[in-house]
């Protein structure tokens, strides 16, 4: 079971801040391949993954990433600065 939280427009998009995923992906690419194949909410919100950022427990990384022993995944739009 991991968690993954859902930040900014990508919350709003799917409607829930998080959730529990039983998940067997390998990857975070997996991850978000199979969250976008649940519903068209999921689809939208990971339509094109370059305008989002992902982390895994609390670590910045990339989408090839391995989720092994992984508890938490954040997906989140880059943030600016200002």
């Amino acid at each position: 079971m991991i968690d993954v939280l859902y930040f900014a427009w990508v919350r709003e998009r799917i409607g829930l801040p998080r959730e529990q995923v039983e998940t067997s992906a390998a990857t975070v690419a997996d991850l978000v391949a199979e969250l976008s194949a649940r519903e068209d909410r999921y689809a939208a919100a990971f339509a094109d993954v370059r305008a989002l950022r992902v982390a895994l427990d609390q670590e910045l990384t990339d989408f090839d990433a391995p989720l092994a022993g992984v508890r938490e995944v954040a997906f989140f739009p880059p943030m600016t600065g200002g």
